[in-house]
Formats: C-alpha cells, sequence, structure tokens
C-alpha cells in the first residue's frame, strides 16, 4: 500500500468530516463558482443566521440590561448549534479543497470553523457586561461573515 493510500485511509478513519466530504457529489461541469445553492452551503448559511439573530437578541437584551446574562441552558444549547455548524463549515472546507478550488473561501470555513468555539467560550467566561459585550459583538461579526462568505458574488479569476 503507497504512503499516500496509508494517510487517506487513516484521515478517512479518524475524521468523521473527510468521510462526509467525500459523500457529497462534486459540482456539475459548467455549474457557477458559487456554492451558496448547494444544500451543504445554503444549509450552512440558514444555520449562521439564525445563531446570528440568536446573538442579535442577546445583543439587544445586554443594552437594555446591563447585568443581563443568558441561561447556562441557553448557552448549553447554542454551544451544540454552535458546534454543529463548525463541523458544517469544516465539511465545507474539506469539500472545496477535494475540488481543487482555489481560493478565500475554503480557507475563511476553515477559520471560522476553528474560530467558532473559541467565541463561544468567550461568551461563557465573560465576567463583566463589557466582555460579554465584545464576545457578542465578536460571535455576531463571525455568523455574519460565514453567511457573507458564501453568498457573496464570486470574484472574477486575477
Amino acid at each position: 500500500m503507497s504512503c499516500g493510500v496509508a494517510l487517506a485511509l487513516s484521515l478517512l478513519l479518524t475524521d468523521p468530516n473527510v468521510a462526509l466530504a467525500a459523500e457529497q457529489p462534486p459540482a456539475p461541469a459548467g455549474a457557477p463558482v458559487s456554492v451558496a445553492g448547494e444544500p451543504l452551503f445554503a444549509d450552512i448559511i440558514s444555520r449562521a443566521g439564525a445563531l446570528r439573530s440568536v446573538v442579535g437578541q442577546w445583543q439587544a437584551n445586554l443594552a437594555s440590561s446591563p447585568d443581563w446574562y443568558m441561561t447556562p441552558e441557553a448557552i448549553g444549547r447554542f454551544e451544540t448549534e454552535t458546534t454543529a455548524l463548525a463541523a458544517l463549515d469544516m465539511q465545507g472546507h474539506l469539500i472545496l479543497k477535494e475540488r481543487g478550488t482555489d481560493g478565500d473561501l475554503k480557507c475563511i470555513l476553515r477559520g471560522i470553523s476553528e474560530d467558532m468555539p473559541k467565541k463561544v467560550e468567550a461568551i461563557r467566561t465573560a465576567g463583566t457586561p463589557a466582555e460579554r459585550r465584545v464576545a457578542l459583538d465578536e460571535l455576531h461579526y463571525l455568523l455574519n461573515d460565514n453567511v457573507e462568505v458564501i453568498t457573496a458574488p464570486p470574484a472574477p479569476p486575477v
């Protein structure tokens, strides 16, 4: 067995995102460069938009009542949802990488996948209203970016 096959097999067995990405069909020949209409990416857009709305409500709650803080149950459910979104972002990254897409989107999706848990943890550990506001602002920006990078029209090749 060649080293490449052995490496691919070991990655397939250790990272479920690789297996999920491999199950996705390739983009049809002649398809537009934008992936926003593909089911996986449409799901990412939908989930990120919904979570962004939750964060927006939390921002409004904090603005109206500086002592406001989400319940542990609410942050736990939110963390579950953001973990699932981060996994989809990584899957999107792997799909684009497998397709040989040479663009910023695949790198941005990976970065968002890696940053999302850190931003949620920052909300969880924020000790003051000012820290909560900054943490919520940063997560809102990240979720907004998650939507916009996928829905943005593809840039012409340079």
